[in-house]
């Protein structure tokens, strides 16, 4: 029977968004001084506020007063009715030394036998029903965002338009899980106060960022728009009190945005402002790019990556595989291989340690900031320049292990 599945996100002017992107920016500075740095780092924003709290071990020295205003002048933040703006809001530090306790189980003699820097799971998780193997309602609330920020930056229509706002898209499924249709989207975005506002930007959504939005969609998703969508736009009628000075902010507090829209699962770890020794960032990169190249390599339709750790020890403690049933491979006596032949081996294609995620990714590179907005996981991969230096971004994104799994899936 057919159901409905819905995913939200966030601009980059949403308060935990805030927050976010000055973690990562922090975090990013210390790498490119010192790509050993040891890096917790959470913000609080509030009006007129900025508060930095956490953990370091390094080498560099950084600024961080002045990386948070620059963060905060990039996203939008820069006139004072908005009650937070980058040359007034006041910047508090609280950062102090990283734990010797936790330094111990993560620093060893032999690199190789670095130890995990907290327990936990980490999930990653793909589908085929999109182009970059995401979940479909995630990955279009993440496009419609996209668009209007750059519709706002842009300056020539919408001029409206304030930094914070939301997105909601719910699908339509058919009983066999297959996108059929967009049953509902809803945006709430900050805006000027004028009158009939609330006409005006319903129609802009409708004429300005749809079309934009629908040209940046393959045909196959460009059919599920259809006439018969509903909208609910700025659904309490004004949205002009926002960003930090509406709802205060919190690093990692939309963790299921930065992921997959509910689609799959998560472990629980917040990502941002977290070096990779945080396998609660690494190791969800990881377990992304394995379900990813999973998917990719034709295994199954869709696949959950699950991996596991104990502080302080490099091999995981655990390595789990759903593909919901979808698996296309055979074993041996003709029949569906499963889930847990599927984890064997897939373990002895990449090595989950760690140290090896790490130097796999090129997680000590500053490469974090472009991730704190619009989701870390269905993002191309590129190239961000540092003082003539080039770094390799979103790097769990290759499909580089595509044609291993196809050799050991025997699917060449």
């Amino acid at each position: 029977m057919p159901y409905l599945f819905t995913s939200e996100s966030v601009s980059e002017g949403h308060p935990d968004k805030v927050a976010d992107q000055i973690s990562d920016a922090i975090l990013d500075e210390f790498l490119t001084e010192d790509p050993e740095s040891k890096v917790a780092c959470e913000t609080l924003v509030t009006t007129g506020l900025v508060m930095l709290a956490g953990e370091i071990k390094s080498g560099a020295y950084v600024d961080v007063q002045a990386v948070a205003r620059k963060v905060i002048e990039r996203i939008g933040y820069t006139r004072s009715e908005y009650m937070f703006d980058a040359n007034s809001c006041a910047v508090i530090s609280a950062l102090h030394e990283q734990s010797p306790d936790i330094n111990q189980g993560v620093e060893r003699s032999k690199p190789e036998e670095q130890g995990a820097g907290d327990q936990g799971m980490m999930f990653g998780y793909a589908t085929n029903e999109t182009d970059n193997y995401m979940p479909l309602a995630l990955s279009l609330s993440h496009l419609l965002l996209q668009e209007l920020a750059a519709i706002r930056k842009e300056g020539k229509k919408m001029k409206y338009l304030r930094p914070d706002a939301k997105s909601q898209v719910t699908i339509e499924y058919s009983d066999k899980h297959k996108p059929v249709r967009i049953d509902t989207i809803v945006l709430s975005t900050q805006h000027d106060d004028f009158p009939g506002a609330l006409e005006k930007i319903e129609s802009d959504i409708k004429t300005v960022l749809l079309p934009r939005v629908k040209k940046l969609l393959s045909r196959r998703m460009q059919r599920l728009f259809t006439a018969d969508i509903k909208f609910h736009v700025n659904p309490t009628g004004k949205f002009v009190i926002g960003g930090p000075h509406g709802d205060s902010g919190l690093t990692g507090r939309k963790i299921i945005v930065d992921t997959y829209g509910g689609k799959g699962a998560h472990g629980g770890g917040a990502f941002s402002g977290k070096d990779a020794s945080k396998v609660d960032r690494s190791a969800a990169y990881a377990t992304r790019y394995l379900a990813k190249n999973l998917v990719a390599a034709g295994v199954a339709d869709q696949a959950l990556v699950q991996v596991a750790y104990a502080i302080g020890v490099a091999e995981p403690v655990g390595l789990y595989v759903t593909t919901y049933g979808t698996t296309k491979v055979n074993g041996d006596d003709g029949k569906k291989l499963s889930d847990g032949e599927i984890a064997r081996r897939l373990k002895k294609l990449f090595d989950l340690r760690p140290y090896n995620i790490v130097n796999h990714f090129g997680l000590k590179n500053p490469i974090f900031s472009g991730t704190a907005a619009y989701g870390h996981m269905g993002r191309n991969p590129g190239i961000r320049e540092i003082n003539g230096k080039k770094y390799e971004t979103f790097t769990w994104e290759k499909l580089d292990l595509v044609d291993k799994i196809r050799e050991a899936f025997d699917l060449q």
